[in-house]
């Protein structure tokens, strides 16, 4: 017994230290969650481990799976933006310091703590000013200049939203300049207009977008067009 509650309370102290960093810069998480996490992760690698035999890795590899559909709850998009990127991030950390100390470690889950407070300490400062001095961008790169125009059906509008944003950021060559969304002539329709960047040509890349895009329900057309090149469709 006395075993079990200094493990689940080492996970207890070392979520509310990570969760503290994220109280103070109040994020979507805080001290509560990353606790409960950390905790919850503690609770049932201890569970496993009183069990025996595989149930040790068969936990570990549900809490890594399940922590991953709480970080989704975090993520929140805006607009053109998404953020909470760092939070389901952290809260999948917290959850692997729980899961060490459930096994019994001491040490190696005070480690990870330590480094994961460390990179939101430190790393954050570092990050900003390497943005600032865009040191991996070239400045006589080229540019290239696209535009999507599609219509839709206003029930489906968030989610060809949402669409655009996932395809651009599965390609690391186009940068999202703009997105918005106006109603159509057309009573039941929306008007998506989305504007991209790209320090290469991507045609093709573009026009397979726009392929997927026309094959979604409620969407009538795609229009894009690069430059001061004749629209296509």
């Amino acid at each position: 017994m006395l075993s079990f509650v200094l493990n689940i309370g080492l996970a207890l102290v070392l979520g509310l230290c990570i969760g503290l960093e994220r109280q103070l810069r109040q994020r979507a998480t805080g001290l509560r969650t990353n606790a409960l996490v950390a905790l919850g992760a503690a609770i049932f690698m201890v569970m496993a481990c009183k069990i025996g035999g595989t149930a040790e890795a068969r936990v570990l590899s549900y809490i890594i799976s399940g922590i991953g559909f709480l970080g989704a709850g975090v993520i929140i998009k805006d607009g053109a933006s998404i953020r909470g990127l760092n939070t389901a991030a952290t809260l999948w950390c917290t959850a692997a310091i729980g899961a060490f100390c459930g096994l019994g470690y001491i040490y190696e889950p005070i480690t990870g703590a330590a480094f994961i407070i460390a990179i939101h300490l430190f790393m954050r400062p570092l990050s900003n000013k390497l943005m600032k001095a865009k040191v991996f961008v070239s400045t006589d790169a080229e540019e290239f200049h696209y535009k999507f125009v599609a219509c839709c059906k206003e029930p489906v509008e968030n989610h060809i939203r949402v669409l655009f944003v996932q395809y651009l950021s599965n390609n690391n060559g186009l940068l999202l300049s703009s997105l918005s969304s106006h109603d159509s002539e057309v009573p039941g329709l929306a008007i998506i207009e989305v504007d991209i960047i790209s320090l290469s040509k991507q045609d093709t890349t573009i026009e397979k977008i726009a392929s997927f895009l026309t094959l979604e329900n409620g969407v009538s057309s795609v229009k894009w067009e690069s430059c001061d090149i004749e629209s296509r469709s």
